[in-house]
C-alpha cells in the first residue's frame, strides 16, 4: 500500500492490481476525490495516509477518511455514532455495521451540492475529537452460532481466549461464521480460525 498521500490521487492506494493503471478507481474518480480533499483541508485537517487511503485528523484523532471503488467514492467518519446526521446523508456500508458513516457520491457534481454539509459534518467531528469523546462501547455479548458454543464448550483454551476477545472482534466471528449456510462449512472455519482467536485476533485480522 502506498506511504506518500500524494500517490493516492495520482496512482491509486496501492492494494489491487489496477495501480497507477487508467482502470484504478482513484482515476474514475480524481475529480470527485480531489474536491473532496479541498474541503477537508479547508476544515484545518491534518492529511495523513491510513490503510492506503487519505485520512483526516485533528486533536490527534481520526475524523474522516476517503475511498474509492469502481462504482462510487465515498467519505467516511470516524465515531460516527456520535453524528446527528441532521441531513440524513450518511449511509451504513454493510448490514453488519451498527452505525451509518459513509457519505456514498456518483459523481463530483454531488461533493459541490453537498459542500456545505459535509464542512459541517466535518466541524463536528472536529469538536468530538478536541472534546476527546468516543461513543459508548457495545458490550452486548452476541449470540453464538451452534457450532461455535459446541466448539467453546469441548476446547477449554479455545472458550478462554474467544471470550478475552472484546465485543467486535467476538463479533466478526459471529458475522463470518452466520455467512456459511452449511454446518460443516461453519465447523471447518471454526478449526481454521483456532490460531487467531488463541492470539486474541479479530476474524478480518492478520496473524
Amino acid at each position: 500500500m502506498i506511504t506518500d498521500v500524494e500517490d493516492f490521487f495520482t496512482r491509486g492506494c496501492g492494494r489491487c492490481d489496477r495501480f497507477d493503471t487508467p482502470e484504478c478507481a482513484t482515476k474514475l474518480w480524481s475529480e470527485g476525490l480531489a474536491k473532496l480533499r479541498d474541503i477537508c483541508l479547508s476544515a484545518d485537517l491534518e492529511e495523513v495516509v491510513r490503510w492506503g487511503q487519505p485520512c483526516y485528523r485533528h486533536a490527534g484523532r481520526n475524523v474522516a477518511i476517503l475511498g474509492a471503488y469502481r462504482d462510487k467514492f465515498v467519505l467516511g467518519f470516524f465515531n460516527a455514532a456520535l453524528m446527528n446526521d441532521p441531513e440524513g446523508v450518511l449511509e451504513k456500508p454493510g448490514p453488519n455495521t451498527q452505525h451509518a458513516d459513509t457519505i456514498y457520491f456518483k459523481e463530483a457534481a454531488q461533493v459541490e451540492c453537498l459542500e456545505k454539509t459535509i464542512l459541517s459534518y466535518l466541524n463536528e467531528a472536529k469538536s468530538y475529537a478536541e472534546e476527546g469523546r468516543t461513543p459508548p462501547k457495545n458490550n452486548a455479548t452476541p449470540d453464538l452460532p451452534v457450532e461455535l458454543a459446541d466448539a467453546l464448550d469441548e476446547d477449554p483454551e479455545l472458550a478462554e481466549a474467544f471470550h478475552a476477545l472484546t465485543p467486535g472482534r467476538q463479533r466478526s466471528y459471529v458475522i463470518n461464521l452466520n455467512g456459511a449456510k452449511k454446518s460443516e462449512t461453519r465447523i471447518s472455519r471454526i478449526e481454521k480460525f483456532r490460531d487467531k482467536i488463541i492470539d486474541g485476533k479479530g476474524a478480518n485480522e492478520y496473524l
